[in-house]
């Protein structure tokens, strides 16, 4: 199919979310376990990393140093996104990654080592958490804004000539869809028509800006319509909706139709970086009351496809799985650091 006629009739407008169709039981249950492994990991993350920062807050003190970006809050985006791809299939995130690559199916053991600085790790313990690259899922994350996007295009045009019908997904927050990068790639992307899903993570705040005080439009899913290709807004952080609308564009892509854009309105429910005080925010009053793992998990219980006794179950399986990856992380020896200038360039095999 020329690109010419895989661009042909895509609409020039951000369309209507369409009312989602029932989902299967299973499928439900298992984006309600996906959220539930993501936060129980982002809940050990939290706790190695504050176990030892004081007195007083040293970023760069203890059992993880330097920065970190979590995502609680935020995990219908990669339950309902990562249910629709397989480890074929590529993702680039941002520098909040953890929920995204635990949803894409990243080995829990080697990313927990990387983020603890362990040469058992990803990156052997160079790239720390917003390095994170594991060429086995086709995951990666960065902590420039909108890096994330240029790279998914190079993957999808592999991917185009290659034949197959395997996608990108490149995953952003609101305040990248003001960067070049954002819109040089959406522009090449729709011009070649190739195989990306552009996903966009409103969490409300750009560090400590409000997206109203930044961003000229109320919905990124608008600019799709410069680019004409389908873009489509999700606003209420629901993980039925999300997966819904991620289905429709990944089928979208798989078909040879190109590129399409969806945005979803999360939640950050923690700091922009931990150590974030928050003294910007006036929206954390009642903010547990907005957790979209426990708003889902009622529904689900409302719908006789959970009872509190196969909830706790999930919940104590993923705790288990996490304790076991950090437990991995932990007896991990640190890099030689004489072997510091290692891993830079690729080495070729001697004969």
């Amino acid at each position: 199919m020329s690109i010419d006629a895989r661009r042909a009739g895509v609409p020039a407008q951000a369309r209507e979310p369409a009312r989602p169709a029932p989902l299967d039981p299973e499928v439900r249950v298992e984006l309600f376990e996906t959220m539930v492994l993501c936060r129980s990991y982002e809940e050990a993350i939290l706790a190695a990393y504050h176990a030892d920062k004081g007195p007083g807050f040293d970023i760069g003190k203890g059992l993880v140093p330097g920065e970190m970006h979590l995502s609680a809050g935020q995990e219908p985006v990669a339950a309902g996104v990562c249910a629709h791809l397989t480890v074929d299939d590529a993702v680039t995130a941002t520098h909040r990654p953890h929920h995204l690559a635990v949803a894409h199916g990243v080995d829990l053991r080697r990313m927990t080592a990387e983020i603890f600085g362990r040469e058992t790790g990803l990156g052997r313990g160079r790239g720390g958490h917003m390095h994170l690259f594991d060429p086995a899922t086709h995951f990666s994350c960065s902590g420039i804004i909108a890096e994330g996007y240029p790279p998914a295009l190079g993957q999808a045009f592999a991917f185009l000539r290659s034949g197959t019908d395997r996608v990108a997904v490149a995953v952003t927050g609101e305040g990248a869809a003001n960067q070049g990068a954002f819109h040089e790639s959406l522009n090449l992307a729709a011009l070649w028509a190739l195989p990306v899903v552009f996903v966009v993570e409103d969490n409300d705040w750009g560090i400590s800006v409000r997206r109203s005080a930044s961003t000229s439009v109320s919905s990124n899913a608008v600019r799709a319509a410069a680019y004409g290709i389908p873009g489509e807004r999700i606003e209420d952080n629901d993980v039925e909706a999300v997966y819904a609308a991620a289905g429709r564009a990944v089928a979208h892509a798989r078909s040879g139709r190109g590129p399409s854009l969806v945005e979803v309105r999360t939640l950050r429910m923690w700091g922009h970086f931990e150590g974030d005080a928050q003294g910007y925010r006036d929206d954390l009053d009642g903010i547990e009351h907005r957790d979209p793992i426990t708003r889902y998990e009622q529904v689900l219980l409302d719908a006789d496809l959970l009872d509190t006794e196969t909830a706790a179950g999930i919940r104590e399986r993923a705790r288990e799985r996490v304790a076991d990856a950090v437990d991995f992380a932990r007896e991990s020896p640190l890099p030689d650091p004489s072997t510091a200038t290692d891993y830079v360039f690729a080495e070729e095999a001697s004969s």
